[in-house]
């Protein structure tokens, strides 16, 4: 029979979490996927959120089980980066799931945009996720846009699953899913008002017909480009890992097939250029790289199979555009336009001599 202490010993390892006495073990020492702080000095600047996450309120629960746990225990995960400056490890992954239940449960559900929220309701958002984890770099910014992003996933998953099915059973639409008993029945009442309206109907549509041009699905889970990369990266040593092997990669099944016969046939074509390639068959330069090849031009700004919040410029290294202010651009207009008239009556001196 294991023990109660066994039991927490094991379930503290497998998350590569140190309680703060044992400081000389050596579950310490550095690790690539989870790193802890856990003095109280570290902790206690951002103790006094005012969200309580281990008491209920009346719209319910708003953590999961083992931060509220971590948190009692003044433990803290630093989130890591890779090179690109996106979050990767079991860290990241864990704060982006409680950054989900908070959006979901602390946020009102209306129909409104993420800039018309309440100021101090994010503030309570970015003091929960700062309370529980070390964010690191990007901080607040990056927690809120993750915030704004999963808010409005959680109202379209609520609109496709839970309403446009049920427009005809009115009975069905009367009270919130069971899955969310948090939602007040007065917001999901607007709510469903607003989903039923002439207005949300045409934007729906236009949606529809957008989300109907993707061809080639991914089939990433929350890690993201930066999670399947860094995987990528301990699973081959020494081998670079561009974008075009991440987008293949991504649209791959469990067991390494891809369903999709379109994916499939632009895979095989991303395999017959990196060939070619390796062959020195093939050049690649800057931006024209293999998956432009099999993929076509990008979209100006956008970038395919590194994830978002990472540009053209900033991947392919490319230089920054200078800018040049109204005072300069009128300076050298009349930079020219001198250096005209005088090669002007320079002509004329000569022909007078």
């Amino acid at each position: 029979m294991v023990s109660q202490q066994q039991t927490k010993d094991s379930s503290s390892k497998k998350l590569g979490m140190v309680a703060p006495q044992d400081k000389s073990s050596k579950e310490m020492k550095s690790s690539k996927k989870m790193k802890f702080a856990s003095s109280y000095a570290e902790t206690e600047q951002t103790s006094q959120t005012t969200i309580s996450d281990d008491s209920k309120t009346g719209r319910g629960m708003s953590t999961m089980p083992r931060v509220v746990k971590r948190k009692l225990q003044k433990l803290r995960p630093i989130v890591e980066y890779n090179k690109k400056g996106k979050g990767i490890g079991q860290a990241h992954s864990e704060m982006q799931s409680y950054i989900g239940v908070l959006a979901r449960s602390r946020v009102p559900l209306v129909d409104k945009k993420w800039s018309q929220i309440p100021k101090d309701v994010k503030e309570q958002i970015w003091e929960a996720v700062d309370m529980a984890f070390v964010v690191g770099q990007g901080g607040k910014k990056s927690v809120l846009t993750s915030a704004a992003k999963k808010w409005k996933d959680f109202k379209s998953t609520l609109t496709r699953h839970y309403i446009l099915p049920y427009t005809n059973d009115k009975e069905k639409l009367s009270h919130p899913p069971e899955t969310y008993k948090f939602i007040e029945k007065a917001q999901w009442d607007a709510f469903v008002a607003s989903r039923l309206s002439k207005d949300f109907e045409s934007v729906h549509s236009q949606h529809a017909q957008i989300r109907e041009k993707l061809e080639y699905n991914h089939r990433l889970s929350r890690k993201g480009y930066a999670g399947l990369e860094d995987q990528l990266e301990e699973s081959m040593p020494g081998v670079e890992i561009d974008r075009s092997t991440l987008w293949k990669r991504a649209r791959q099944d469990k067991h390494g097939n891809i369903p999709d016969p379109k994916v499939a046939e632009k895979a095989k074509l991303i395999d017959e250029l990196q060939k070619r390639v390796s062959e020195g068959k093939v050049r690649v330069d800057g931006s024209k790289d293999v998956l432009t090849m099999a993929l076509g031009p990008e979209h100006p700004g956008r970038l395919r199979g590194v994830g978002a919040g990472i540009s053209p410029r900033q991947y392919f290294n490319l230089p920054k555009p200078q800018r040049i202010s109204f005072d300069d651009h009128l300076k050298e207009s009349l930079r020219v336009l001198l250096q005209e008239e005088t090669n002007k009556m320079e002509a004329k001196a000569k022909e007078e001599a």
